[in-house]
């Protein structure tokens, strides 16, 4: 008897519920919803950064990757830079008498969780990587800097790059 209760109980108050609004239901799709309106959406201008302004970019932050010495100590017989092709084969030609010389990516083996290798000689080799962002609200550009030779051995500079007539240069580096 007491279930028959709570259960007429119920069925009243959603009936009542149902009945207390009577606005009626519009849907998106009805003819008479549907406006036209002539307008045009404004987005944010994406600002990206130019292909040949974000190379310049990278070969700074490489620049000053090299220039850091990390291979010292640790007899490594090879550099190795990690994009493109083309544009590591730019970079080869840039700094064409580094020590240790820096070689195009196919000539590194790469086992797992270890020190990369020189194909050419079987010895440690080191990989280097430059990831640049969009442009700042100043027009200053943040780079990061990786350096690579196993889980041991690996390191990263954080860099801010302001542009000065055709080239870049870093502003600060942490």
């Amino acid at each position: 008897m007491k279930s028959k209760i709570v259960f007429a109980t119920l069925c009243v108050c959603l009936l009542a519920g149902c009945f207390t609004n009577k606005e009626q239901i519009v849907f998106s799709d009805e003819p008479s919803v549907r406006q036209v309106t002539n307008t045009v959406a404004v987005l944010p201008q994406s600002n990206k950064l130019e292909k040949v302004d974000e190379l310049k970019v990278r070969e700074v932050v490489f620049g000053y990757l090299l220039s850091r010495h990390f291979w010292d100590d640790g007899e490594y017989s090879a550099i190795f830079f990690q994009g493109k092709d083309d544009e590591v084969d730019a970079l080869i030609k840039k700094f064409p008498d580094h020590i240790p010389p820096i070689k195009p990516s196919y000539r590194a083996e790469l086992p797992p969780d270890r020190t990369p290798i020189d194909k050419d000689t079987g010895k440690p080799a080191m990989i280097l990587s430059a990831n640049v962002g969009e442009p700042n609200a100043d027009d200053s550009i943040d780079a990061i800097g990786r350096w690579y030779a196993g889980g041991a051995v690996t390191g990263v500079y954080s860099f801010v790059l302001k542009k000065s007539g055709d080239s870049w240069e870093i502003e600060s580096v942490k």
